[in-house]
């Protein structure tokens, strides 16, 4: 059975009625809203740009800021955008009829940036960090053409982690992607709601909606890279210890700066002892 109750929101018809796919959708909905509202992201009566790849993680984003816009939890506005970067084969009309057929603003812009990181990344180097910083820009843009406060992005709970063990392992710092910034020029946020969502919860609710899911052949087709082999260690940490994902991500929230060794973050010069009283006779 599917749900084609018809005051839905186009993009949220034809979803499973199954219990399974009921919580599954209430699950992603809840953690959603709870990022949203723990890190202070809604600025009512703003516009947002919500970057839309046309894989799970921006579809489950999209599907889940539109509910809860639907709900009346959500007043901003939304327009879907897609950058088109120019990679070989890649299916321009699949996005801009889903838009369409799904009644959501959109805007498609194409940038031919896949050349331009094909010239300058030697070969045998990896892609995403010019990819990712060429694409940035351009939805910074794009933003502000579009008079938007906030470009929101697909990042999951599981991309936070990979970010951080990457930050560990090969840059020597204890960083990640935090949940909301402010960019570099001060005039627009970054935001990612799907912060508390697992990357497994994204692909089961993506392609249970059947959404029309393009994978990235450009990084895709890179073996070895850094973020592949941080994701095959926690799937294997996971395998092992069900739930470590969601102990390690908790720990991401309750940093102790007392604890740790960077005398730039706590005061360890002004620790002082406490003065010990003399012993009465």
């Amino acid at each position: 059975m599917l749900d084609d109750t018809p005051d839905l929101p186009p993009i949220l018809r034809g979803a499973p009625t199954g219990t399974e796919f009921r919580k599954l959708r209430k699950r992603v909905v809840r953690d959603t809203r709870a990022a949203l509202e723990d890190f202070a992201m809604v600025q009512p009566g703003a516009r947002w740009l919500v970057c839309l790849s046309g894989g799970k993680d921006s579809y489950t984003l999209l599907a889940a800021l539109i509910e809860l816009k639907w709900r009346g939890l959500l007043p901003v506005d939304l327009l879907a955008c897609n950058l088109d970067q120019g990679q070989p084969g890649f299916p321009a009309t699949v996005l801009p009829g889903f838009l369409t057929r799904m009644q959501v603003p959109h805007r498609i812009e194409y940038q031919d940036t896949y050349s331009v990181v094909m010239d300058k990344v030697p070969q045998g180097r990896t892609y995403c960090a010019l990819c990712s910083r060429l694409r940035r820009g351009n939805l910074y843009r794009i933003a502000r053409e579009e008079g938007c406060t906030a470009v929101v992005l697909g990042h999951h709970r599981d991309d936070t982690l990979e970010t951080f063990f990457m930050n560990l392992f090969h840059g020597g710092r204890l960083a990640t992607m935090p949940p909301k910034l402010v960019n570099e020029e001060g005039d627009l946020f970054v935001l990612r709601p799907l912060a508390y969502v697992s990357e497994a919860d994204c692909d089961r609710f993506a392609r249970a909606m059947d959404y029309p899911i393009i994978p990235c052949d450009l990084c895709g087709s890179q073996d070895g890279l850094q973020r592949m082999q941080v994701k095959a260690m926690l799937d294997e940490w996971e395998q092992r210890s069900p739930g470590r994902r969601g102990v390690m991500f908790r720990a991401l929230m309750n940093a102790r700066p007392s604890h740790l060794v960077d005398p730039a973050l706590f005061d360890f010069a002004g620790l002082t002892l406490s003065p010990q009283e003399k012993p009465t006779i």
